[in-house]
């Protein structure tokens, strides 16, 4: 079997790029290991409500011809909401996005002074370009509002103390980076919108990936899922690939949304496992073929990888040189325990996302994905919200049987409502957030630099890339890649040009 283009991964940014290369009549497919498309940006049911793997919204920074391809896609399915959050800050919460006379009248004195103070002392600190994430954003936004906020919550979501972490880590996730632009962000607002509304689907935020995988598979795609890559061998004009059924119920293409029931258990029992578990995961109703075990090879014109690059490192034969491999062993992904929590009683709250940075939890947001939309399926005598812990792959959390007792402690210490739980759905995810630990940036040039030279392979997205993006980066990223792969070939200044907006993403939260 032969393809002038393959695609290794059917998260948002290989079904864009698969998309936009069938449109353009190539011949595309795209290998899944799990038996569903969307990855993280998945959707599935658990007690009947639609919810995603944490919370995911789709950005007014989306640029206009993506959206309106989505648009064109899901038609009014795709509904513009207003965002209602609630962060936690010195033990009170205060409304997110921030409001200027919510914020004077509920932070501490203390707290509030010490900004301003911070804000009139900045010039003094430099410009924010320090070397840590502490030391950036210490320059930046002043050491009152770093230790009250970013400093928690860099320890919980990516398990280092802000000096452990490099610089790049503050430049790619906080989109204010002095207290004059948050100041004029909450008084005039941005005329994007950002921060004040956001797009979602009205069946979950995986209706988008289901929706480019259904696209791309009209214009002639053929999406594999259960399908695994073992091997990749580049060579001059072609590149070898061969696959082995992945972890799901065996290989077969896509046939669009089907039955989605996930692990259920009451409140005191054991785990579900999800994607990252190696189980659990949504059923797409594959159809085996006749030999599920048998192994395949298939030639490609171009490969378009968005596995994590490490993994990508170790399927190309022959691979890199010791010393890179070495280098990409040290690159880490931060891990997410999600929990979801089936609550009887109808909403819980009005909220769609509570944000909880401090230490009294290991929980850093709770989501309520009924409250992202606007959808008649949804039931109206329950609901579930979705507790989001980030941890390691094997440790406490990560092996913890039950999490009822983390959900009701969390409520608790965050002066939240009770929930009347009537059961819990664990999922667990190895790869959710790229570490940049202090030095990740010299493990990952190396690896990028040979990942470059891998005849007839481009790599990209969150994963491919270890970087921090949103969905409309990914597609950004997907569309790009297709654009360089021109009648006479790839376009490695085309490339090269993409690769360079690509390091100007920064992530709107």
């Amino acid at each position: 079997m032969s393809s002038d283009l393959v695609v290794m991964g059917a998260g948002p940014s290989g079904l864009a790029a698969a998309w936009r290369a069938a449109r353009r009549g190539l011949s595309v497919t795209v290998l899944e290991r799990a038996d569903h498309v969307g990855g993280l940006s998945a959707s599935f049911e658990v007690s009947g409500v639609r919810v995603d793997h944490g919370s995911h919204r789709l950005h007014p920074a989306t640029p206009p011809h993506l959206l309106a391809d989505l648009r064109g896609l899901l038609g009014d399915d795709l509904q513009r909401r207003p965002r209602n959050g609630r962060l936690r800050i010195a033990d009170r919460y205060v409304g997110f996005p921030l409001k200027p006379a919510e914020l004077a009248k509920r932070l501490p004195p203390g707290l509030l002074a010490g900004v301003a103070r911070d804000a009139v002392t900045a010039p003094l600190r430099g410009a924010g370009r320090g070397g840590t994430y502490a030391g950036a954003l210490r320059a930046s936004l002043g050491p009152a509002l770093y230790e009250a906020l970013y400093a928690p919550y860099a320890l919980k979501l990516w398990g280092l103390p802000g000096e452990e972490i490099d610089g790049d880590q503050a430049r790619r996730r906080v989109t204010a980076d002095s207290p004059w632009k948050i100041a004029r962000r909450i008084l005039r607002g941005r005329s994007d919108g950002q921060g004040k509304i956001f797009y979602y689907p009205r069946r979950g935020f995986g209706q988008i990936a289901d929706a480019l995988a259904d696209a791309a598979t009209a214009a002639g795609a053929d999406i594999r899922l259960g399908t695994a890559c073992t091997r990749i061998e580049p060579a001059a004009g072609a590149v070898v690939l061969h696959t082995a059924p992945g972890p799901g119920p065996g290989p077969g293409p896509w046939h669009g949304p089907g039955p989605e029931p996930g692990p259920r258990h009451g409140p005191g029992s054991g785990p579900g496992t999800g994607p990252g578990a190696g189980g659990g995961a949504v059923s797409r109703d594959p159809v085996p073929d006749a030999d599920s075990t048998a192994e395949a090879r298939l030639t490609a014109g171009r490969v378009f990888s968005t596995i994590p690059m490490p993994a990508l490192a170790r399927l190309v034969e022959p691979g890199p040189a010791p010393e890179v491999a070495e280098a990409a062993g040290r690159l880490r992904f931060r891990a997410m325990a999600l929990v979801y929590a089936v609550h009887e009683g109808g909403r819980w709250t009005p909220y769609d996302a509570h944000y909880l940075p401090g230490p009294e939890t290991p929980v850093t947001r709770i989501s309520e994905p009924a409250n992202y939309r606007t959808s008649a399926d949804d039931p109206g005598d329950r609901t579930v919200l979705c507790f989001e812990i980030p941890c390691a792959a094997g440790d406490e959390i990560w092996a913890t049987d039950d999490f009822s007792g983390v959900v009701y402690e969390t409520l608790a210490r965050s002066g939240l409502p009770p929930v009347d739980l009537a059961e819990v759905v664990v999922r667990r995810v190895p790869h959710v957030y790229p570490v940049y630990e202090t030095g990740y940036a010299e493990h990952l040039a190396g690896l990028d630099a040979w990942a470059g030279t891998v005849p007839g392979v481009t790599t990209f997205g969150r994963l491919g890339l270890f970087a921090h993006d949103n969905t409309h980066h990914a597609m950004a990223m997907g569309y790009d890649a297709v654009d360089s792969l021109t009648e006479t070939g790839w376009d490695g200044s085309a490339w090269r040009a993409a690769r360079g907006r690509f390091a100007e993403h920064v992530v709107e939260d």
